[in-house]
């Protein structure tokens, strides 16, 4: 899910999901303030219902107003948390049994309809969730979708086969199975992210439909319910669940103050008017360390930062052109300078913090090396103009930039950074395969698996492949390791399926992120998760 400097793409269409840069308010704004209570900034959700959320703002949220099936421990098991058991004899047919004793924060019983309910909803194409393609490895996916016969024209899409997957079924009040169209050994790891959550009988107004209104006042089965009212561009304010079953959190309450700014944002955290920003701002490290003193910390993430290759252009079609252009670039320099250190090179195409991460996979191809660059360049034909195009609003234009400079002194072409107000406005001029040159393009993952990388960035119906890649016997090593018996069986495969990507290039990695957070001197205990999340667990209000 896209993160707020990043963004991720997911679903649909994949969800990419943009990070958008912060939200907000003035920075001036006050917060009523609660007692036992803490106020962390975020930018403004673009949702909430739990199959429709695929940023990490909205996803921040929910961590607070769900309780998930599973969480994930020090080394990214997932561990069962409102699932009492989680059991599979073949990786293909999945019983889940629920805890006893949890409720929604309106007194209705956590039961399996519950589950089963919001996953329908998130699967039923008509309803358009962003997470919809996270439930398509459950039997009778296809059957909730269609397909507009002649696009944007006259014609309307026909009513799909089914309302109801077909793998989901119902054992008793607190048991209910999920079978796969194929076996996946990774499935554990995929329920327990955001789309995953249940929904109460009170979000429907009818089967299938969610209730007008519901989502401005969600009703979750986590440690804190909503007060009052989600107040646009302003604040979320949640308030602990008295008797909650599940991990208690340290504060009472949380107000989740929505920036639009991340310098405000900057602002008002030294000034202690907020007390935890999830990402400092770049134009804020150089002072953050003086600022904030040992409060400025740093801790790993899931990010990924990368550009895409448009391979349906003739320029890029070539590999060699895209392995030498990723020779051109200077990734360390590029992250000392515009990014400080706060970020490291990337020369692998999956995140450090998932397991099968090699470093250095991409090997000579990630090294920075003009002259055979320049060399392999020419003889391949590169074109003799490049455009990088990115988001406005998302403050890439300083690296981009020096990308273009060290391109242009390597390879003695033009090149020339192109904001897009939007990452919309990108992305659907990439939809269209409009020619703008090369993408840039970030993701967080949803799962600690490597899967969750290479599935829907690089297989050809990747839900965020946005640059075209296609090779069959890429395709075909992450199926199999997906149908692998055991995750060390699987990531042999998705190891070998990355191979191909160092010599294919459809990317060229350029940087894994890191949190770089900053709290104020009334909360202790802020841990900043690899999702990009304060763990809203740990953080307590300090005593003096």
């Amino acid at each position: 899910m896209p993160a707020r400097s990043l963004w991720k793409m997911a679903a649909s269409g994949a969800a990419v999901v943009l990070v958008a840069a912060g939200c907000s308010s003035d920075g001036t704004e006050d917060t009523e303030t609660l007692p036992n209570s803490v106020v962390i900034g975020i930018a403004e959700p673009q949702h909430l219902i739990p199959s429709n959320t695929t940023e990490t703002n909205g996803s921040q949220v929910l961590t607070s107003l769900f309780y998930p099936l599973v969480k994930f421990d020090a080394k990214n098991e997932p561990v069962e948390v409102a699932a009492d058991s989680i059991t599979s004899p073949d990786n293909k047919v999945w019983t889940v049994k629920l805890k006893d004793g949890f409720t929604f924060s309106n007194g209705e019983p956590v039961i399996a309809d519950n589950y089963i309910d919001a996953w329908n909803y998130g699967a039923y194409g008509p309803n358009g969730q962003g997470a919809s393609y996270f439930f398509e490895r459950i039997d009778g996916y296809a059957d909730l979708q269609s397909k507009d016969p002649d696009g944007d024209g006259p014609e309307k899409a026909p009513a799909p086969k089914s309302k109801t997957l077909r793998g989901l079924k119902k054992v008793d009040a607190r048991t209910f199975t999920i079978t796969l169209s194929a076996p996946f050994a990774g499935w554990k790891s995929v329920i327990g992210y955001t789309a995953f959550y249940p929904l109460p009988k009170a979000a429907f107004s009818a089967p299938g439909v969610i209730k007008e209104g519901f989502e401005e006042a969600i009703i979750g089965n986590g440690p804190f319910k909503l007060k009052g009212k989600w107040e646009h561009d302003s604040q979320i304010q949640v308030e602990k669940v008295a008797d909650f079953k599940g991990a208690v959190p340290k504060v009472d309450a949380i107000t989740w103050k929505i920036y639009q700014d991340t310098q405000a944002e900057y602002a008002d955290l030294v000034t202690g008017n907020l007390d935890v920003q999830t990402q400092i701002p770049i134009e804020s490290l150089g002072k953050a360390s003086s600022d904030l003193g040992d409060r400025f910390q740093k801790s790993p993430n899931s990010a990924f930062a990368f550009v895409g290759f448009p391979t349906f252009q003739k320029e890029f079609a070539k590999p060699e052109v895209r392995r030498a252009l990723s020779m051109a670039i200077n990734r360390q320099e590029m992250t000392d300078q515009i990014f400080q250190g706060s970020q490291s090179p990337a020369t692998s195409f999956v995140s450090p913090v998932v397991a099968g991460f090699r470093p250095d996979s991409c090997g000579a191809n990630c090294e920075y090396n003009p002259v055979k660059a320049k060399q392999q360049y020419v003889a391949a034909g590169g074109p003799s103009s490049i455009e990088i195009t990115y988001n406005a609003d998302g403050g890439h234009k300083a690296w981009v930039d020096a990308m273009c400079n060290q391109i242009k002194s390597s390879l003695g072409v033009n090149c020339t950074g192109s904001a897009e107000p939007k990452f919309a406005d990108m992305l659907t001029k990439v939809e269209k395969k409009q020619p703008v040159g090369l993408i840039r393009l970030g993701w967080i993952m949803d799962y600690p698996l490597m899967e969750n990388y290479l599935g829907p960035l690089y297989s050809t119906n990747g839900s965020s492949n946005y640059y075209g890649y296609s090779n069959p016997a890429f395709d075909s090593l992450v199926a199999e390791g997906s149908a692998a018996k055991t995750n060390a069986e699987a990531i042999k495969k998705w190891q070998q399926a990355e191979d191909i990507l160092v010599q294919d290039m459809p990317v060229l990695p350029l940087r894994f992120g890191q949190n770089v957070f900053g709290f104020s001197e009334k909360v202790d205990n802020v841990t900043v998760d690899l999702f990009q999340r304060v763990d809203i667990y740990k953080i307590e209000v300090a005593t003096f």
